[in-house]
């Protein structure tokens, strides 16, 4: 008994407008109609649209079902790159899936820095955004580095630099300066990539060092700049013979 397009919708768990949709763009043959205008489904108009629903459930993009169901050469590599994507998605939803569980286990605001969900709650907001800028930065090793630093500040410097008023006096910003700097020395001690970043960076040495520039004096007052440039200064005098020299310098 033939069917009309409503009917045919319905037995195969879709709807009039997947079906229309299907005929304009070239994968469901038009039926005959009845002299009342009405479409005549038959059976193979109902199987070939099972099919079409199927290579549209496995992920094959409409523009490649017509070959991928007809049995072309390449259908099988056509499956094998989409299983490729497939595969990828999976993965990607799986980190973030683990991402968000970190994120709401340790409460974190809902845009923390990949990997530093842990940490988030010891990290200022300009530390945070410069967190944001590393990720576009350095690769996925000199990140994690980062992200063990942030663990290890135990005396939550990074709060004290952030609470520093802009009128901070001589004697308070060269005694938090000095404490920086104990904990900078420490950090090129443990990671010595930190002397020599090139390998790395994920973009130019250049635009690497401009937009570092440009984030900390956008990010950080004067008084924390001072800080900042005072305890790298410092740590560098610190540093083994030798070791000083090989490091960037940072205004």
């Amino acid at each position: 008994m033939p069917w009309s397009t409503r009917e045919l919708a319905d037995l195969a768990g879709t709807t009039v407008n997947t079906v229309r949709h299907y005929h304009r763009v070239g994968l469901l043959d038009e039926p005959e109609r009845r002299s009342n205008g009405y479409k005549l489904y038959e059976v193979g108009h109902l199987v070939s649209l099972l099919r079409i629903r199927r290579l549209a459930d496995l992920g094959v993009p409409l523009s490649g079902i017509g070959d991928v169901g007809a049995g072309a050469d390449h259908a099988p590599e056509a499956l094998r790159d989409l299983d490729a994507e497939l595969r990828a998605s999976i993965e990607r939803l799986t980190k973030a899936r683990g991402e968000i569980a970190t994120i709401l286990r340790e409460e974190s605001p809902a845009h923390t820095p990949a990997g530093f969900a842990s940490v988030a709650s010891r990290l200022s907001e300009a530390d945070s955004s410069m967190i944001h800028i590393y990720t576009q930065l350095y690769d996925e090793e000199a990140l994690a580095d980062v992200q063990k630093m942030a663990e290890a500040d135990s005396d939550n410097l990074s709060a004290e630099i952030d609470q520093l008023p802009a009128d901070a006096d001589e004697e308070t910003r060269r005694a938090l300066a000095e404490r920086l700097a104990r904990t900078l020395r420490q950090n090129f001690i443990d990671y010595p990539w930190l002397t020599d970043p090139a390998a790395h960076l994920s973009k130019s040495l250049l635009v690497t060092a401009e937009t570092f520039a440009e984030a900390v004096a956008e990010l950080y007052s004067p008084a924390q700049l001072d800080v900042l440039s005072r305890a790298n200064a410092l740590a560098r005098g610190q540093l083994p013979g030798g070791q000083a020299e090989k490091l960037p310098r940072r205004s």
